[in-house]
């Protein structure tokens, strides 16, 4: 389910493979990987000192944030993703996806019980991502534009309209393909962080004592200390570590050096400028600190900051709603969503991929957010949960597959996990205290998420059990064959079969209503790997089982789109001749009957009923040309 690999990375490796090498892999990463963690200086500081749950601003707080905020991209992006969740890789990639492949089976170091939860789990965490990809575009298009209410507060009713504004061009522009306006984004946050990075440094030359905050006894001091306010505000600090999951989810695109390097040499000494600077800057300003970023900012420069900032934020933007496309697209290939439009961006990069459905739920959700929160301190406390809770699965999963896929050692392991949960689950509680300030909404959204994908996959077990059921051994079918009484007609035809063993039900009702069976016959299974892409040579399997019947089953990545002509084609190369223009393809429609008798409860048959009904045909999903398809319809009880 991965999210996991965005459109603008695909690009950005497409091109890199033609010789920009390393440094070229460093600085796409920027406009990639870095742009969501890269934009929270706009907001982070400024939500500990006057957003909702401010604290006072005293010189003891503020070095105690200022440590904070160091320590937490120490402890967690440098040390906890850097160092370690990125040797989780399956095959290259990051992210839920890539840790829900490498869990290991029921049976082998897990009980089945142990093994659904940890499923649930991923599943959990791939819902909250779909928050935060709704999120991230309303929360930093807002911040980056408040920027206009300092330069005058005559604009100020401007900010939400002209996000929306911004929002909706960002969605209507993603069926052009993200390649095209991705190009430059390298660039753009090249620029960013260079220019955040000075503003800091200049902050920092005028107060320099705010670098004793790098003393982790004022972050200490602070959370135990005498005041009861500590607490509530590490829901704010953690702002400052959003888009760690990115760092994981891109790594099958950069690879985890030119990560490692894009952040330890340039992406987290810009931010530490920046925030510590803010810290300077409100050491001899108390009065900034309603919004120190832009307060850094000189006033003839103000408003090409806020231009800069607005790029910086779509950057952000872009990458979590193209990576919200890949992770969909896993999510269909893994079974736990129905087919939806997927249009391919691009002839030369599989990655680039648009989502019509999925783009413009995202893109009425951003905007209504804009909408209902007004303001980017508003939507704080919704980003917080969906941040914390994302990361906290992320360590448990990772315990899982370091201790019983990699075989690491227990002790040193609990040791290093129970280290990742100390932040994880600090950070999570502070940020549940929000929970009715907006954190309620990401929770809700990924209750509903994830319901629908358990339902779906329940379902489709429930569906394909019932099919199996009334399957006849094939051996049947090519005895009555030889027997002849089924006569047999010219041409080819391929019957789509969603289990790998019998005759599929389609060619049964075909047999049933019309009396003949093809000269050629062909049992096509689509199988969905625990990998994210299958080799060519690899991903075709054919049998001969006599009487003209072949069984072919074509195994797909998780991270690719199943393509009938191509399925063809490497058929051909493998000896079996599939003609798309001499082929006529069968396809089952079933029409699902709600029945007493079923497992599954009368809220999850109707929802999907609901979700069979509105899915994606086979025939687009697979792309077989439509004047080649045969539909049969079959009235299935679930």
């Amino acid at each position: 389910m991965a999210e996991e690999r965005t459109d603008v990375a695909a690009t950005a490796m497409h091109g890199l493979k033609h010789g920009t090498g390393l440094a070229g892999l460093v600085i796409a990463a920027l406009g990639v990987v870095y742009g969501d963690i890269g934009t929270s200086p706009l907001y982070a500081i400024r939500e500990c000192f006057s957003g909702d749950h401010a604290i006072p601003l005293s010189e003891a707080n503020l070095f105690g944030v200022i440590s904070l905020v160091f320590w937490s991209l120490a402890g967690i992006i440098s040390f906890k993703y850097l160092t370690y969740i990125l040797r989780a890789d399956n095959h290259g990639e990051g992210g839920i996806s890539a840790l829900l492949a490498l869990l290991p089976g029921a049976g082998h170091g897990t009980g089945a019980r142990t093994h659904r939860t940890l499923i649930l789990l991923a599943i959990i965490g791939a819902a909250l991502l779909y928050g935060d990809g709704i999120i991230t575009p309303a929360i930093s298009v807002l911040s980056a534009l408040e920027g206009i209410e300092v330069a005058t507060e005559a604009l100020k009713s401007w900010v939400a309209p002209l996000a929306c504004v911004v929002l909706f061009a960002l969605f209507l522009a993603q069926r052009v393909g993200t390649g095209r306006i991705g190009k430059v984004f390298g660039s753009v946050m090249m620029a960013w962080f260079s220019t955040i990075a000075i503003l800091g440094i200049v902050s920092i030359i005028s107060t320099p004592a705010i670098l004793k905050a790098v003393n982790p006894q004022y972050a200490v001091k602070f959370l135990f200390g005498e005041s009861k306010l500590a607490f509530g505000v590490l829901g704010s600090v953690l702002l400052c570590v959003t888009g760690g999951e990115a760092l994981y989810a891109d790594m099958g695109h950069f690879g985890r050096t030119p990560i490692r390097r894009s952040w330890f040499y340039f992406v987290w000494p810009a931010l530490l400028c920046n925030y510590f600077g803010q810290g300077a800057l409100l050491l001899r300003d108390p009065a900034a600190a309603a919004n120190p970023f832009y307060a850094l900012v000189p006033s003839i420069m103000l408003y090409p900051m806020v231009a800069l900032a607005t790029s910086a934020a779509v950057i952000a933007s872009q990458a979590v709603i193209s990576g919200t496309f890949s992770l969909t697209r896993s999510a269909i290939q893994l079974g736990f969503l129905p087919r939806l439009k997927i249009v391919h961006t691009s002839a030369l990069t599989q990655g680039q991929i648009y989502m019509p459905a999925v783009n413009w739920a995202l893109g009425l959700a951003c905007i209504a957010l804009v909408l209902t929160f007004q303001r980017s301190s508003n939507l704080a406390g919704a980003y917080g949960i969906a941040v914390t809770g994302n990361m906290t699965i992320t360590s448990v999963l990772f315990y899982f597959v370091a201790r019983h896929t990699w075989g690491w050692p227990r002790h040193k392991l609990k040791l290093l996990v129970a280290l990742f949960l100390v932040f994880d689950l600090t950070y999570l509680g502070a940020a549940m205290a929000k929970l009715t300030g907006g954190g309620w909404m990401p929770l809700a959204l990924a209750v509903l998420i994830a319901a629908t994908m358990t339902t779906w996959k329940a379902g489709r077990w429930y569906l394909g059990a019932r099919l199996k059921s009334v399957a006849l051994p094939l051996e049947l079918l090519q005895e009555d064959l030889r027997e002849g009484r089924i006569k047999r007609v010219p041409g080819i035809a391929v019957f789509m079969a969603s289990n790998p063993d019998g005759a599929p039900p389609v060619l049964l009702h075909h047999i049933k209503h019309n009396k003949v069976i093809h000269e050629r016959v062909v049992l096509l299974t689509i199988q969905t790997t625990n990998e994210p892409r299958v080799p060519s040579k690899d991903s075709l399997a054919i049998s001969d089982l006599g009487q003209g019947f072949h069984r072919v089953v074509a195994r797909s990545g998780f991270m690719e789109t199943p393509n009938i002509p191509k399925i063809a084609s490497l058929a051909h190369w493998h000896g079996l001749e599939m003609p798309l223009e001499r082929t006529s393809f069968y396809l089952g429609r079933e029409t699902l009957l709600l029945s007493e008798t079923s497992n599954l409860p009368g809220w999850r048959k109707r929802l999907f009923a609901l979700l069979s009904r509105n899915a994606q045909p086979a025939t687009l999903y697979f792309g077989i040309p439509a004047d080649r398809v045969m539909e049969i319809g079959m009235q299935v009880e679930i």
